[in-house]
């Protein structure tokens, strides 16, 4: 046996407090082994988490998800929550905005039935329409962006406006009574013509369709001005010829009771009249039964308080009723107890008055102070009498 000494380029063999050197090297290859193992274990959990990740869909409040194989949907998600796919690229998934949503149409010039231009912004509520076709439908549509869906209701906007527009007078969509406004129905045959020609065509609901702003042009705006002050006209004559028609009711029924009372109150007055005149002619019956010197008095010295006033100046004669009260004064009473006329003095007419008449009676010879046949009656005796002075009596002046 040949041995052959060490060559000094090779390394020499480690010593092993424990063994041999050839020890060691079985060791070597065995832990190598499980790190590897370990490794691939390693990577078939992270590669199982990661599909299991990507496997995992999350739905949630108020959207949908659609999930496709290959590109073709299979299944829609509406309800929230957790739910389970194929990992891609296997399935895939799209989500679906199903809140509600508002578009606004502008201004848009459209016509009337009566030839009228006029000016409509309207709005509309929509949202994507929770059945899974409709959902499907709106994807292939593919409509995914909200700006693209606004700008192509805008669109059918217009054209509805249009058509539903023309279907109505100036006067139904602005009046000034409002029973014969139609506004209303406007909005309601507005959302009848969106409805199904947008859910058939993007699967949208329309939830509310109203008018945002109306407004005219400049020469519709005149005639309508115009209009509408003929309309007030009307009614503003109407109700000034009833309101001179009730006024003139009112006059005439006035002045009927005025009257019905004047001549009401003027028969009582004439009852009350008539009544007090018989009473007065009662109590001067009877008073003139009891004393008729002292009625005659009474009644002459009424007439010249109701006929002299303060500032009056008459020339009357005092032997005349009812001035002879001045100048007689009251009754005297006589030695039978019976009134007699005062001595009216100088004042009496005739030379002899006082005495007994000469001549037997039935001679046909007149008394004496009486004018005789022939003979002109003497002139009466007048006074000057100013009631100023207190009711002296002085001879009239010359």
């Amino acid at each position: 046996m040949i041995r052959t000494a060490p060559r000094s380029d090779q390394p020499p063999e480690p010593k092993n407090a424990n063994g041999p050197a050839h020890m060691i090297t079985r060791t070597q290859p065995h832990r190598g082994r499980w790190r590897l193992v370990l490794r691939i274990t390693l990577a078939f959990a992270v590669l199982a988490a990661a599909g299991a990740t990507s496997s995992l869909i999350m739905v949630g409040p108020g959207e949908a998800v659609v999930v496709t194989e290959f590109g073709k949907p299979v299944r829609v998600l509406t309800e929230p929550g957790l739910a389970w796919k194929l990992p891609a690229p296997i399935e895939g998934t799209t989500s679906v905005d199903l809140r509600l949503r508002t578009t606004s149409s502008g201004l848009q010039d459209v016509g009337t039935r009566d030839g009228l231009r006029v000016l409509v912004q309207a709005y509309i509520a929509w949202q994507v329409d929770d059945d899974p076709a409709h959902i499907v439908q709106f994807l292939r549509a593919g409509q995914q962006n909200p700006d693209d869906v606004a700008r192509q209701l805008r669109s059918f906007m217009g054209s509805t406006l249009q058509v539903t527009t023309s279907s109505f007078n100036l006067t139904d969509l602005v009046n000034t009574n409002p029973a014969n406004a139609r506004l209303a129905d406007l909005e309601q045959a507005l959302q009848a013509n969106l409805y199904h020609q947008v859910l058939d065509t993007y699967g949208i609901r329309i939830v509310q369709t109203g008018v945002e702003r109306f407004s005219l042009p400049a020469e519709t705006l005149a005639a309508t001005v115009a209009r509408m002050r003929t309309e007030r006209e009307t009614v503003a004559a109407q109700r000034t010829a009833d309101g001179l028609r009730i006024a003139a009711a009112i006059r005439s029924d006035a002045t009927r009771d005025a009257r019905v009372l004047a001549a009401r109150a003027q028969e009582q007055a004439a009852n009350i009249t008539a009544k007090g005149r018989a009473r007065a002619a009662q109590i001067h019956a009877a008073a003139y039964g009891i004393d008729p010197q002292l009625y005659t008095l009474l009644r002459s010295l009424d007439t010249l308080d109701a006929t002299i006033g303060p500032k009056t100046r008459v020339i009357l004669r005092t032997d005349a009723a009812p001035f002879r009260a001045l100048v007689d004064g009251p009754p005297q009473a006589g030695a039978s107890g019976q009134l007699e006329p005062a001595d009216a003095g100088p004042t009496q007419a005739g030379p002899a008055q006082g005495k007994p008449a000469q001549g037997k009676p039935g001679q046909g010879k007149p008394a004496q102070g009486s004018p005789a046949q022939g003979t002109p009656a003497p002139a009466p005796n007048f006074r000057y009498s100013d009631t100023r002075l207190g009711g002296a009596s002085t001879p009239p002046p010359r």
